[in-house]
């Protein structure tokens, strides 16, 4: 058996060595697409974004494993069971971890400097991704040090309101 994939071995290895490919030049060109889109809530999202334009912030909860998740859901990720129960959630929680975003490009929803997060609000299983303001982000270094000493956030909301997740502003230190 050793003796026969040597020689399969050697036939591959010389057929690699044997190869090469031919010289060709490559060109590219740049194309930039946009594609925009209408998205399907459905009622989950929909009661979700509905209540964030009420300054309200709602999650599910799971009835077998009693998870209350945020953004709500339609199904429980975990058990796979229908979420029927809405849970108001308090609009304080605690900075799971954060990144400030100094540099532009395409697709940005927002201008930088700003400061991304993952937010666990208080009674909720799960975090939510969203904005940290309230104070400069002009010096990284300064925002670093601030950032050090951030564990808790409030939900700041937008005066204008569009039932989408930037009804919420931020979230700022507290």
């Amino acid at each position: 058996m050793a003796e026969k994939y040597k020689l399969i071995k050697d036939l591959i290895r010389l057929e690699i060595e044997d190869f090469t490919f031919p010289k060709k030049e490559y060109r590219t060109g740049r194309h930039d697409t946009v594609l925009p889109y209408n998205w399907a809530l459905g009622p989950t999202w929909t009661r979700f974004f509905d209540g964030l334009k009420e300054e309200k912030i709602f999650g599910t909860r799971c009835k077998k494993c009693n998870k209350v998740l945020v953004p709500a859901r339609t199904f429980c990720p975990i058990c796979y069971e229908d979420m029927e129960e809405w849970v108001e959630l308090p609009q304080e929680g605690s900075l799971e971890t954060w990144c400030l975003v100094n540099y532009k490009y395409y697709g940005q929803v927002k201008k930088p400097p700003y400061i991304i997060a993952q937010i666990r609000l208080d009674k909720a299983d799960c975090s939510l991704t969203h904005f940290i303001g309230g104070f400069s982000l002009s010096d990284p270094g300064k925002v670093r040090n601030k950032m050090k000493t951030v564990s808790r956030v409030k939900a700041v909301w937008s005066k204008e309101k569009h039932s989408d997740i930037y009804d919420i502003a931020y979230f700022k230190p507290v």
